[in-house]
């Protein structure tokens, strides 16, 4: 029998996600993200994200990765911004988070704290 602690040890672990881990196919991440999956191939190739591969060559988003591109739909979407201003402001808004500043009220919506800039 399982002492009480081992069992809430293996339910905060398979909780636990880990979040730079390359489970995600183009197809399944341009679904989640609403998004034509050549899409996610030019953000790719300027260098806004940069998904694993597969021995096979296929590409592998993390969930960090998903959410760097949610972040980065956020503001074109949302906030009118083009690729450059998005990369731009998500160095910005990250190095203020590093910081401990708030960020403006404009772009609170967009969350940076788990992300790599």
């Amino acid at each position: 029998m399982m002492d009480r602690r081992t069992a809430e040890r293996r339910r905060a672990s398979s909780a636990h996600l880990d979040l730079d881990k390359p489970i995600y196919t183009l197809g399944v991440a341009s679904e989640m993200l609403d998004a034509h999956p050549r899409t996610l191939m030019v953000y790719e190739q300027l260098d806004m994200v940069k998904p694993r591969r597969t021995q096979t060559n296929r590409r592998r988003y993390s969930p960090r990765d998903v959410m760097k591109l949610q972040a980065i739909q956020s503001l074109t979407r949302n906030h009118g911004v083009n690729l450059a201003g998005a990369r731009f402001i998500l160095a910005l808004l990250k190095s203020l988070e590093t910081h401990g500043v708030t960020p403006p009220a404009g772009f609170r919506d967009v969350d940076v704290s788990l992300l790599e800039v």
